[in-house]
């Protein structure tokens, strides 16, 4: 464990005390459930959820939005997620059918696979900015930006964009020409001059290039 200054711990403490607002505000539950997901946008690869049940007295240093975090934390932040979270669940949702569903739909999807790999229901679900088709409206809360608002959301944030993340550096073994380690699957201009060179693979959205020229297609 790295070393941290008594000084920068008082405020990673009041930092975190500062995103269990909403945990705060429905204490009453016994078992609050964050929701998150990671690879709605990318033009390649699955969209992962999570749902993560933390402990109400778990202290998880620097826990935050997956986006804010470097790798190496978001690595180590993974596996303190998964030793100490009281719960945790994963839903994948694959390309192909992503591209048949829609990437919203899809999405909800991997947000109920992930709810129902959990040992029992949840008595409230904090969600990242949604509201879940297919699970009682009566338990969900959707937080804008939640995954930077609620620590139960961060870590369902860090569980679902690791897991996506490993999937992707696999996928780059299989795909090496398109570079999936470096960008996971999002836009950026080596993967569009790859998909450009080399067409798409069976891991792209089609959906996604519609606009694009996809004469060759690898399959």
């Amino acid at each position: 464990m790295r070393k941290i200054s008594s000084e920068k711990l008082e405020q990673e403490l009041k930092r975190l005390e500062q995103m269990r607002e909403y945990e705060r505000k429905y204490e009453e539950y016994s078992v609050i459930c964050g929701i998150d997901e990671a690879g709605r946008g990318p033009l390649a690869g699955p969209v992962v959820a999570a749902a993560a049940v933390l402990p109400k007295d778990a202290v998880i240093l620097w826990l935050n939005d997956s986006k804010k975090l470097s790798e190496r934390r978001r690595e180590e932040l993974f596996l303190e997620i998964r030793e100490k979270a009281v719960a945790y669940g994963v839903g994948i949702v694959s390309p192909a059918v992503i591209d048949e569903i829609n990437i919203l739909q899809a999405t909800y999807e991997a947000m109920r696979q992930a709810v129902s790999q959990l040992p029992a229901e949840p008595d409230i679900f904090l969600n990242d900015a949604v509201m879940i088709p297919g699970i009682n409206d009566k338990k969900q809360v959707r937080i804008i930006k939640g995954d930077a608002k609620s620590v139960s959301i961060a870590a369902a944030s860090v569980l679902a964009k690791v897991t996506r993340d490993h999937m992707m550096e696999e996928y780059d073994k299989l795909y090496p020409e398109y570079g999936f380690a470096k960008h996971k699957g999002y836009g950026t201009k080596a993967h569009m001059d790859a998909i450009r060179e080399f067409g798409v693979c069976p891991i792209h959205r089609r959906s996604f290039l519609t606009k694009m020229d996809l004469k060759n297609e690898t399959q």
